[in-house]
């Protein structure tokens, strides 16, 4: 199983919660879109345990499952059609929720997300 991680099933998986540890463990391929760790940084520059969380999140990301995801010219056309979809449903999303989208659709994964906005996009599978 091929997934793509949003921040908060990363901070489910922090915390240790049941079925985020499940569903990490049973991934062959993490894919982390860039958008998820600037979320997780910024999360992090506004709380008590920087430190500790940046050294919880490369540890995560030095796994030899995980790649980060980053945007390239396919993800913008990904993004424009996905974003054109959505306004033409009359059910946008967040712009952040939108490059997650994007990458999800571009390397055929698997969302592992709570928001449900993203069941505004049929063609994305959830875990």
């Amino acid at each position: 199983m091929r997934i793509a991680l949003d921040t908060n099933r990363y901070t489910d998986f922090g915390r240790g919660e049941t079925k985020a540890v499940d569903v990490l463990e049973r991934a062959d391929t993490i894919y982390v879109p860039f958008v998820v760790l600037a979320e997780l940084r910024a999360g992090f520059l506004c709380g008590s345990k920087n430190l500790e969380n940046e050294r919880s999140l490369v540890r995560f990301l030095n796994s030899p499952r995980v790649i980060v995801a980053y945007a390239d010219d396919d993800t913008t056309h990904q993004y424009a059609r996905l974003f054109a979809q959505l306004r033409r449903q009359g059910t946008p999303i967040p712009t952040n929720d939108l490059w997650i989208a994007a990458l999800v659709v571009q390397h055929d994964l698997m969302l592992f997300a709570r928001d449900r906005h993203f069941d505004n996009l049929p063609q994305i599978a959830r875990v």
